[in-house]
Parts: structure tokens; sequence; C-alpha cells
């Protein structure tokens, strides 16, 4: 898929609004076969909505879903730091919590975005929102949709992100690209998606959300 043929395609997709609404969460690709553990009972493949996995209530967030159009589209995601206190060494998108004085999701995923890899609000260019996803350490996660051009002089904070980097859209586009793993969380099984890369390990909600981009962009 080239640049004009993202662009074309989400303009696409901005126009039906039913479409952005999708739930995330179920995850919008087929559910995987059924498996039994050992005992040869069925494990729960997922979890319909994870927030009753958490005690508290949710905390606002937001993050930008940067499309880079350039010759070879992409899609632009970080890895924190290691020494960070939550979601440390993982990849994600630039965002982080919504502050008060932020009036949308919109300006929390530009200013997280700036100050996390330096770019500048001026060269995003927002095309619409995803839908909401819940995380299991208590964060509902706006992901904001941005199109930003190709070769920016990005300044990663040294504090926050150690690497940027892009998955390509056309990885993006393979449905079988994607590979469901599971893990035992407070007493039930809770599956999640892992998406493939050489150095590394894209999952949890970002790889739910490249999950719900990529069902959107092959107009499945």
């Amino acid at each position: 898929m080239t640049s004009e043929e993202v662009r074309a395609r989400l303009a696409t997709i901005v126009g039906a609004a039913a479409v952005l609404s999708t739930p995330v969460l179920p995850d919008p690709l087929a559910p995987p076969p059924r498996s039994d553990d050992a005992a040869g009972r069925p494990i729960r493949e997922r979890i319909e909505d994870p927030a009753d996995l958490l005690d508290d209530d949710l905390t606002p967030a937001a993050v930008l879903v940067p499309l880079v159009l350039g010759p070879a589209p992409g899609v632009l995601l970080t890895r924190r730091t290691a020494h960070l206190a939550q979601h440390a060494g993982q990849v994600s998108f630039p965002g982080g919590r919504m502050d008060p004085e932020d009036a949308h999701p919109e300006a929390t995923a530009l200013r997280e975005a700036e100050e996390e890899i330096g770019l500048d609000p001026a060269e995003v260019e927002l095309v619409g929102r995803l839908s909401d996803t819940i995380t299991g350490t208590g964060y509902r996660i706006t992901p904001v949709l941005g199109l930003v051009p190709p070769g920016l002089a990005l300044r990663p904070s040294p504090e926050e992100v150690e690497a940027v980097f892009e998955l390509p859209i056309a990885v993006l586009l393979d449905p079988a690209a994607p590979k469901r793993r599971r893990a035992h969380y407070r007493g039930r099984w809770r599956s999640f998606w892992v998406w493939p890369h050489p150095d590394q390990y894209i999952w949890g909600a970002t790889a739910a959300i490249l999950v719900h981009l990529a069902h959107l962009l092959r107009g499945a």
C-alpha cells in the first residue's frame, strides 16, 4: 500500500464514523481456534473487557498513532527506557495520561509526542480516533491517528525513550503477521497479540491498537 492509498483509505474510514467506533476489545480479528489446558478444560482465549481485572477507576490517557507517509509507509513506534516506573522497556506509541489542562485526547497525544520524541505538532495531520482501549494496568487509552512526513529530525527524550522505529505498513496489512500469546493473570488466562519485528517485542495495548488499525486499513 502506497502513501496515497493509505491516505485515501483513511479518508474513507473517517467518512464513516461507525467504522471508527468498532470496539478494539474484543479484538477485531477473528478469534483463534479453541485451545485446552493440560486437564482438558477450555481456556478462555480473550477477555471481553479487561476492566473486570481492575480494582480502581480507569485513568484517561491518549496516544498518537503516527503514520509515516514516505516511499515505504510505516507506523512510528517507541521503546520506553528501562528505568521508568511503569511499562519500562515496552514498545508503545507516544502518549500518556491526560492532564487537567488538556482539552481533549488530541491535545494529550500531541503534547506527549512533542515531549517524548520532539515531534512538532505542526508536522502532524490529525485524521481521527480509534476506539478506546482498556489496559490491565488501569488506563483507558484513546488512540489518535496522525499523518506525518518522512525524514523528520526527531529528538527522543533520553529520560523516556530509548529507541524510535517504524513498523512497515506491509507487515501491518499481512493478516498472518500478528500472533496470539497467553499469560495467566489474577487466576485466569488472558490472551494478547504480538507483532513480528526483528529487534522489538510489540505486544499488549500497542499490539491491540495495531490490530484494529490493520483491520481498518485492509477494509475487513
